[in-house]
């Protein structure tokens, strides 16, 4: 899963609803190439290199976890959606809808259909003028000359005026109401990516789980019956310890916490793969820990059906993993199904992902928050 990065994309329209199909071409974008974080005021330009009727410019800031081949993918096939026909041999026209990348980060990019900074943009103030309001200090790749300083040696003085109407950032997720969310599933549920994710849109401090650093866990799925207790003990004491220490440290610069587990985890997979006085002594033992922990203000469940989950484990391909049994999924479903019933005081979401692929597909992304959302 790649980590978003900021991309800057040129919006123009001079056919039609101008302004409509700039606000269409936003609201697509958050659903398709990322999340849109800031937006310019819209200013009305003479064409450009032909005699047309005038456009309506705005420039838009959007985090974007997709490539920059990938999102020009998109930005085609939205343009294509709302009318924009492309002429062969004729470079200036009328259009519906211009979708343009000015900057990915600061990389460039240099291909037979995709130039990364936009080669033209120096060039015109109908593009640094709305840039200049959402990117003012941001530095040209490969000028290292910041957007402000650009657009007052620009050369070009074709009158561009401000338009009376404002774009809208359809962006309207919140997770303000939380201190604490955990996140919980099966194995290879897709928790881990989904928190990372959240924290990443949406400025959480992120607590995951050190599964990978627990001695036991491969020997656990080469020999159950023997491994077992030293298994849960150690997750335990883990998981008590991680949880204790950063729920207990404030993040000034964080506007909540997301964990893509819940301690309550131990005691299901006890309950598995102990025997039964095994699980009565460490029953104990768990509920001493837990009167002592913070609980989740909400608790997300991803629920992916056996077959799912099984494709997932095969996919990520760690050795350890690769012969867990069919069965024993479905046991641990059914554990935290039976646990969440147990637990009427819990504010939980479940949510059925066996259809969604919220890592590769950002309407599938946007279908799961809002989910949690209703």
């Amino acid at each position: 899963m790649n980590p978003s990065k900021s991309v800057f994309i040129a919006l123009g329209s001079n056919e039609g609803n101008r302004f409509d199909f700039l606000q269409k071409a936003v609201n697509e974008v958050q659903q398709k190439v990322g999340e849109v974080t800031a937006i310019s005021k819209i200013y009305e330009t003479p064409a450009w290199g032909f005699e047309g009727n005038a456009f309506l410019n705005a420039c838009m800031l959007v985090k974007s976890r997709f490539a920059p081949a990938e999102i020009l993918q998109l930005l085609l096939e939205i343009e294509l959606k709302f009318g924009r026909e492309r002429m062969a041999g004729k470079r200036y026209h009328n259009r519906t809808l211009d979708l343009d990348i000015l900057f990915y980060e600061d990389e460039v990019v240099q291909t037979e259909s995709l130039q990364i900074p936009h080669p033209k943009m120096l060039e015109r103030r109908f593009v640094l003028l709305p840039l200049a309001d959402i990117a003012a200090e941001v530095k040209h790749p490969v000028k290292k000359v910041k957007i402000r300083e650009l657009l007052n040696s620009l050369e070009d003085a074709s009158d561009v005026r401000g338009f009376s109407e404002e774009l809208k950032n359809p962006n309207n997720f919140s997770f303000s109401r939380y201190n604490y969310i955990a996140v919980e599933g099966n194995i290879g549920a897709g928790k881990t990516s989904f928190a990372t994710m959240v924290s990443q849109d949406f400025n959480a401090k992120l607590i995951l789980e050190r599964f990978k650093d627990n001695p036991f866990l491969p020997k656990f799925y080469d020999d159950q019956s023997r491994y077992a207790f030293p298994l849960e003990m150690s997750f335990l004491a883990d998981r008590y310890q991680q949880l204790s220490d950063d729920l207990a440290q404030y993040d000034l610069f964080k506007d909540f916490v997301i964990s893509d587990y819940d301690v309550f985890k131990s005691l299901i997979f006890a309950k598995i793969t102990l025997q039964e006085d095994e699980y009565s002594l460490y029953q104990k033992l768990f509920n001493l820990m837990y009167k002592e922990l913070v609980k989740p203000d909400l608790y997300v469940y991803l629920y992916q059906n056996t077959e799912r989950l099984l494709e997932n484990i095969k996919k990520r391909g760690r050795d350890y993993e690769q012969n867990i049994q069919q069965d024993y999924l479905a046991n641990i479903n059914k554990s935290y199904l039976s646990f969440i019933k147990s637990q009427p005081a819990l504010n939980v979401k479940i949510i059925d992902i066996s259809e969604l692929d919220f890592v590769n597909n950002r309407e599938d992304y946007l279908s799961l928050l809002g989910k949690i959302h209703e």
